[in-house]
């Protein structure tokens, strides 16, 4: 009994001692497991910087679908065109200036004494369809104002403000369309439809 009590012992303790050596050694089953818990830790600890950093424009306005150089070195970068159900369609980006002097969109509001209460602003801006042969302005909201990013002025130098101008929808089945800013060449930009 003893004798059997002594062999069991020793077999179980062999077989621990196997179990902590392929456990804790530097055999490959080891190290696949302490690589697979680093680059698991790793990426969960990338994970959770990238996500408080969704409130900074790194994540979503990474695509471009078109970049206008204009003068005095201002840069507008249009990153989005969607349009929604409800008939719209939201153009959004940035415009940076990359000159030496502080700007001023004023040229931008366009000539309409209409758009005069949107005051340094993209009212402007006009979407064309050059297949349907249609153009398509701002909105406006009830006092004149356009529905698009106002108050651009002293843009300093290395400065990057959002811009965003909402527009009529052309038809479900123009896709491409001309975005035209005054004092700035056109570019071509693609619309996409909203996921929601």
């Amino acid at each position: 009994m003893s004798t059997w009590h002594r062999g069991t012992t020793v077999l179980a303790m062999t077989a621990v001692g196997a179990l902590m050596l392929s456990a804790c050694g530097g055999g490959g089953g080891g190290d696949k497991k302490a690589d697979g818990k680093a680059s698991s830790s790793a990426t969960s600890s990338h994970d959770k910087p990238s996500k408080g950093d969704d409130a900074t424009p790194s994540a979503a306005p990474t695509q471009i679908l078109a970049q206008i150089k204009g003068e005095h070195d201002i840069v507008v970068v249009i990153n989005s065109a969607v349009r929604d159900e409800d008939g719209f369609v939201t153009v959004q980006g940035a415009l940076t200036n990359n000159g030496d002097s502080v700007f001023n969109a004023v040229t931008w509001r366009g000539p309409e004494t209409a758009l005069i209460p949107s005051g340094p602003s993209i009212a402007g801006a006009v979407l064309v369809d050059e297949a349907g042969k249609k153009r398509y302005y701002v909105l406006r909201d009830t006092d004149g104002k356009c529905l698009c990013t106002m108050g651009l002025t002293l843009i300093q130098p290395k400065e990057t403000r959002p811009l965003f101008a909402q527009f009529p929808s052309p038809p479900a089945t123009t896709t491409q369309v001309e975005f035209e800013l005054p004092t700035m060449p056109p570019a071509k930009i693609t619309i996409s439809d909203s996921e929601g």
